[in-house]
């Protein structure tokens, strides 16, 4: 007995078609490459105006969005054509965001922004933080930017959350990384020390 898919299965299945494009663009296959980048330009001028989001719809309305999920889904589809890459499964935009200042430490006010302004306005700023994402080439998971911008649309309260889990990303204290043998380095003297004896 077939059944349809369940909302979550329609977000992925869709973000999954998103990602096809930028591995078909770099398939070394002509054909294939030319029409992904066709699509993505078409998706890339959807962001220019109220008739050019039709732009999109051929890309976004097979995957059966719900209708209060629309506008959410056509947004991530014109930031994911900003911004063309590979998964990258588990980076949150507060995570990518840090990851940015890390390269460009004036960006560190442009996500400050992110995190304070109003609704209407978030898609504004998301477009400039996924160009500057573009620009220093950090990737995004764009399967949690569509669950987030979906959860944000609840509620104030829920917007309020996932703003705060983008902060709790971006200022999480990052976690040395381990050491790949047992010699270390004396500060001091800036050379390799001998392993320590256990």
């Amino acid at each position: 007995m077939n059944t349809a898919p369940t909302v979550g299965q329609r977000r992925d299945a869709f973000v999954r078609s998103l990602y096809a494009l930028h591995y078909a663009v770099d398939s070394g296959n002509p054909h294939k490459s030319a029409e992904a980048r066709r699509t993505l330009a078409r998706l890339r001028r959807s962001f220019t105006g109220g008739r050019q989001e039709a732009e999109a719809y051929d890309v976004v309305f097979p995957h059966d969005p719900p209708e209060r999920e629309q506008q959410v889904w056509l947004l991530v589809a014109g930031l994911f054509a900003l911004h063309p890459h590979g998964t990258a499964r588990g980076r949150g935009l507060g995570l990518a965001m840090r990851n940015l200042v890390d390269k460009r430490s004036t960006a560190a006010r442009r996500f400050t922004q992110l995190l304070s302004v109003d609704p209407p306005a978030l898609p504004h700023y998301l477009r400039q933080a996924i160009q500057l994402l573009r620009a220093e080439d950090v990737a995004v998971d764009f399967h949690r930017l569509l669950a987030d911008m979906v959860d944000m649309q609840e509620s104030a309260e829920q917007a309020h959350r996932t703003r705060l889990r983008w902060a709790r990303e971006y200022h999480r204290p990052k976690r040395p990384t381990a050491p790949t043998d047992r010699t270390h380095t004396d500060p001091a003297e800036g050379v390799a020390a001998a392993p320590v004896n256990a």
